[in-house]
């Protein structure tokens, strides 16, 4: 019910609320991802994008906002069948975390050791016919799904789709007339305006915490498609699924993490802005998954040194490291060095965002792309691939031998038959292999690592280690821009070496 966000080295929870084991022998049966039907009817949503009326004069009390929303936020039981042993189950962390080693010794060892897995979240009602939104994480894997209203009520619950991308998903159950929250159109939210989250921590009751909203665009992880808002409103595990709403009582979000050292609040919540959530839940109702335009490049930030070594004035856009061959980006014209600018008429301030713009678009669009080419802004009209998982940017580290020395404490091969093979790298990648990088060098804090190629220095291919050695020599202890591969794809490292003692 529960996985764990490294960020900033702290361990941040995400809200699938508290298991209790307990129950039986039975196998793992887990929810589908593609329960939805196709050709139904688009969801009926109440949304009001109305501007929020913003007075600086805090009201005495905020009854009125919660006697309307509070009947449309729903609590959430799960039950998961396992036939492994809980205490193995990685999500078993989560308690060690929250509760400490003592909270496990209380439990008693026929629950250590339950296959049988309870947990709990939130949910809020976005339609008057039973669809409720909530978090992926809370009924991924669920065996069986209970809802319980706000007016004491309860419901079997199935899964229409879940997006592990978004941390989104959708239930319903079978009823009619229910209070519907209304959506608000969540770009519109600014910093600073207060918010109140509601939903069913450590399931105690329903419970309503007040705070503002801390930032916006946040990413955690970055793995997903992440575009959080924060805030500091008391959130808890059991929160998952509930409601962040504003002033006016109208949806914004739907509570997912926190960023905390306890396993409690620590005043960093996050939340899947609304906007976000119905694009989701269009897609589920539709096709019962989520269907990621696909441009294929590996993208990342432009950092201060980067932008210099590429002769430019400003740090926004998204650094093209690789293209896939064949892919739409490929099709349309765009290289390796490009830095992507604006998408489809929106401005580009990183790689995040344009991960997530891509995302949002239609498969089969046809946008225009501009990219900034050495100095100069170019157009391209990419017709967006399809992408089941929209995975623009990954790396991982292999490993290799070494042999001779590009860049201080940068030990580098040949990258022959038996490497490239061993390292499965593509027959269209050239360079040299990275075997050891030095722990105190300039290149390893730059994030050169063993396993690595480096295809580029300066601008200037790499064939081969020697290639690599006599690029690097014609810029002794200065900075040197280096393009390597990993696997997944190829980005840029600026190696300042003057700045090492």
């Amino acid at each position: 019910m529960t996985k764990s966000i490294n960020r900033l080295k702290l361990g941040a929870l995400l809200l699938g609320g508290l298991g209790v084991c307990a129950g039986t022998g039975l196998a793992l049966s887990p929810a589908s991802n593609n329960g939805g039907e196709t050709g139904k009817a688009p969801l009926q949503i109440r949304e009001d994008d109305k501007p929020l009326v913003r007075d600086v004069k805090d009201g005495t009390s905020f009854a009125p906002i919660v006697q309307k929303v509070a009947p449309s936020v729903v609590r959430v039981f799960v039950t998961m069948k396992t036939s492994e042993n809980p205490m193995s189950n990685p999500d078993m962390e989560f308690f060690r975390r929250f509760f400490g080693s003592g909270g496990l010794n209380q439990m008693s060892p026929d629950q250590l050791n339950s296959p049988t897995e309870h947990g709990l979240g939130s949910g809020v009602i976005v339609s008057s016919d039973g669809y409720i939104l909530t978090n992926n994480h809370v009924v991924n894997q669920a065996s069986e799904i209970q809802v319980v209203l706000n007016d004491g009520r309860q419901f079997t619950a199935k899964v229409i789709g879940t997006d592990p991308q978004t941390d989104v998903a959708l239930i319903k159950i079978n009823a009619e007339n229910l209070p519907a929250l209304t959506l608000t159109d969540s770009s519109k939210v600014e910093i600073g305006d207060v918010v109140l989250a509601i939903g069913n921590p450590f399931g105690i009751g329903q419970t309503v915490t007040k705070g503002i909203v801390s930032g916006k665009d946040r990413t955690t992880s970055g793995d997903g498609d992440e575009d959080f808002i924060q805030t500091d409103a008391a959130i808890n595990p059991g929160n998952s699924g509930g409601a962040l709403v504003d002033t006016d009582g109208r949806l914004i979000g739907i509570n997912s993490a926190i960023l905390t050292r306890s396993g409690g609040n620590q005043g960093i919540g996050f939340a899947v802005p609304s906007d976000l959530c119905r694009w989701v839940m269009d897609s589920l109702v539709k096709n019962g998954h989520v269907e990621r335009g696909l441009l294929g490049v590996m993208i990342q930030d432009l950092t201060p040194d980067l932008a210099k070594a590429f002769k430019l004035d400003r740090t926004t856009g998204a650094l093209v490291g690789d293209v896939s061959p064949g892919s739409p980006a490929a099709k349309a014209g765009l290289k390796s060095g490009d830095v992507i600018t604006h998408f489809d008429g929106q401005a580009i301030q990183d790689a995040s965002q344009l991960k997530l713009r891509v995302a949002e678009t239609a498969p089969g669009s046809k946008v225009p792309v501009i990219v900034s080419r050495n100095g100069e802004d170019k157009t391209f009209d990419v017709t967006l691939g399809n992408a089941p998982e929209n995975k623009v940017a990954n790396a991982n580290e292999t490993n290799g031998t070494g042999r001779k020395e590009a860049l201080a404490g940068v030990g580098v091969v040949d990258l022959d038959q038996s490497t490239r093979a061993e390292m499965n790298v593509p027959g269209n990648v050239q360079g040299a292999v990275i075997s050891q990088v030095a722990p105190d060098s300039a290149a390893y804090e730059a994030g050169l690592r063993a396993g690595d190629v480096i295809t580029e220095l300066n601008h200037q291919p790499v064939k081969n280690a020697q290639d690599a050695v006599a690029d690097s020599e014609r810029q002794p202890g200065g900075e040197t821009l280096v393009k390597v591969w990993t696997k997944g794809g190829s980005h840029y490292l600026i190696v300042d070496e003057s700045r090492q003692s």
